[in-house]
């Protein structure tokens, strides 16, 4: 063996061990750039914007429902609605209530808030029940039409209804 070590580093060849850092591309340069500039045009622009208002929350007063709401908005629905705030869901039911009511907005408001008053006082309590009014409503409906129109096919003799309806359940038998 060699002193001092001369046949190690002769045996050896010398590596580095250390690698040269990667250059930077100008597309990374590019870049880099442009998203300092974005940054800083990002500033100007956040102080010219105006502030953001605080929300609160507006409890509608016809269903109850809650929502998180500006301060201008909420005005701006009281101002179309006699000064009452109210849901989107609720608005869209009242200009319904208008259109039946020849475009009459009090009216219209008011027949659904009565709607939504009865619904909160029984429907909530008891929604089997109000499920059950509901059909009955329906079917009620369906049978004032019905009779309004009278049955399909049948020529306005003077037959009353109940008498076309077994006429025609007789020959349902002997199909």
């Amino acid at each position: 063996m060699a002193p001092h070590g001369e046949a190690i580093a002769g045996a050896y060849k010398r590596t580095s061990a250390f690698s040269e850092p990667p250059r930077l591309s100008k597309d990374n340069l590019h870049r880099t750039k442009s998203d300092m500039s974005f940054e800083l045009t990002k500033e100007v622009i956040d102080i010219n914007l105006p502030p953001i208002s605080e929300v609160e929350d507006a409890k509608c007063e016809c269903c109850g429902m809650s929502e998180e709401c500006t301060p201008g908005y909420i005005d701006r629905v009281r101002n179309k609605f006699l000064g009452r705030w109210i849901c989107g869901l609720c608005t869209e039911a009242v200009k319904e209530e208008m259109e039946k009511n020849g475009g009459h907005k009090e009216e219209g408001l008011n027949a659904h808030m009565s709607a939504c008053a009865t619904f909160n006082k029984f429907g909530r309590a008891y929604p089997v029940l109000s499920q059950a009014e509901a059909m009955r409503e329906m079917l009620k409906k369906n049978a004032t039409r019905a009779k309004s129109f009278g049955p399909k096919g049948a020529q306005k003799d003077g037959r009353d209804s109940k008498e076309f309806k077994l006429h025609c359940s007789d020959y349902k038998g002997h199909g």
